[in-house]
């Protein structure tokens, strides 16, 4: 980490015009100027991977997906777990993300991950179904987040885990025990995030509870750097496909 390499990736996210038809485009268009300092930068940003990653039980020779995967940095808190599986999909659609993810494959030796630049929508591995989709803080960047979620619920085995971490804001009248987020947070991080096209939706905990069998939910908040009383909303879920 160096603050020289923050300001550039700083100087990226607030100045840089986000550009293109697609949201591939789009999203290539975020990523370019800041794939190379994007990992530093994000481990201050995105808490609680390392613990849902590690939450997660890991099937011998299962199959998992990471969808909107990225630098393939999650895979990361898997630590020896991850030749436990037979096969490890990452898949995203920045191009410049995924280009620092196969050097980290090259890197760790990692024969079991396969890379893959494709909608998370669509995407589906040869081979049927799979025993895990996780989606770190991918979920809300992608526009079509039903079509998501629904894609997940395809590919996972009866009784096959779905694990989730991601910024959010609770609905206005949020269900039993769960965080009831006050005006001001409900209405100033969604208006911050979405100029980087990063959409907070009260609607993506309740659909995942709605879904899938809650297992674990851990609601908390993320400072934000540089920002010294910025403290944004995540949660981390795990959940399971009913048998």
């Amino acid at each position: 980490m160096s603050v020289a390499s923050d300001l550039r990736v700083l100087r990226h996210m607030l100045l840089t015009r986000i550009q293109g038809q697609t949201h591939s485009e789009r999203l290539e268009s975020y990523y370019r100027g800041q794939a190379s300092g994007y990992d530093d930068f994000r481990q201050r940003l995105l808490p609680g991977r390392k613990e849902l990653y590690s939450a997660i039980p890991v099937p011998p020779i299962g199959r998992w997906i990471d969808m909107g995967g990225g630098t393939g940095s999650n895979l990361e808190h898997l630590g020896d777990r991850l030749s436990q599986l037979s096969e490890v999909y990452l898949v995203d659609l920045s191009t410049s993300l995924l280009n620092v993810a196969r050097q980290r494959v090259v890197d760790r030796g990692w024969t079991n991950v396969r890379i893959r630049e494709a909608d998370v929508t669509t995407f589906a591995p040869p081979g049927g179904q799979v025993d895990v989709v996780t989606f770190s803080y991918s979920l809300t960047m992608i526009p079509d987040w039903f079509a998501a979620i629904e894609q997940a619920y395809r590919l996972l085995k009866p009784g096959g885990t779905i694990g989730v971490i991601d910024f959010y804001v609770s609905r206005k009248h949020p269900a039993e025990g769960q965080v009831r987020h006050r005006w001001l947070t409900r209405h100033f991080w969604p208006a911050w995030f979405a100029t980087d096209n990063v959409f907070f939706n009260p609607d993506h905990l309740p659909y995942l509870k709605h879904r899938f069998a809650c297992r674990h939910l851990r609601e908390g908040r993320s400072k934000v750097p540089y920002v010294p009383l910025g403290r944004v909303p995540y949660y981390a879920f795990i959940g399971e496909k009913p048998a």
